[in-house]
């Protein structure tokens, strides 16, 4: 909240945010994406968010940006993310066939469409 304060006073377009819920509990995520979400709303205050707790994130978010090993795999706006059915796979981190990257169900998808 500090390091937030800080940087809103000079008054920024923009504010970059990296992995404000780590090591956070719980209720001070949600207090301190509380607090992001009033000063983009209120104050015009645009924030770009790395954040690896994607529940949270795409819950707060417009719009988001999945990167695997740097590489943007996907993007488009934080609900259509959240309701994706390859985003809900791969962060839940299982499938039948075991662990899969976001790539491999890219391609197996790509694939299907192909042959169908």
């Amino acid at each position: 909240m500090c390091a937030i304060g800080r940087a809103i006073m000079s008054r920024p377009e923009t504010v970059l945010l990296d992995e404000p819920s780590m090591g956070l509990a719980p209720q001070l995520v949600e207090e301190i994406f509380g607090i992001v979400k009033d000063l983009n709303e209120k104050e015009g205050v645009s924030f770009l968010l790395a954040e690896q707790n994607t529940n949270v994130a795409l819950r707060f978010a417009h719009y988001g940006y999945i990167l695997e090993s740097g590489r943007v795999v996907m993007d488009g706006p934080a609900a259509e993310l959240r309701e994706n059915p390859d985003v809900k796979e791969f962060y839940l981190g299982m499938s039948d066939e075991g662990r899969k990257s976001f790539r491999d169900v890219r391609s197996y998808r790509r694939r299907k469409r192909w042959l169908s």
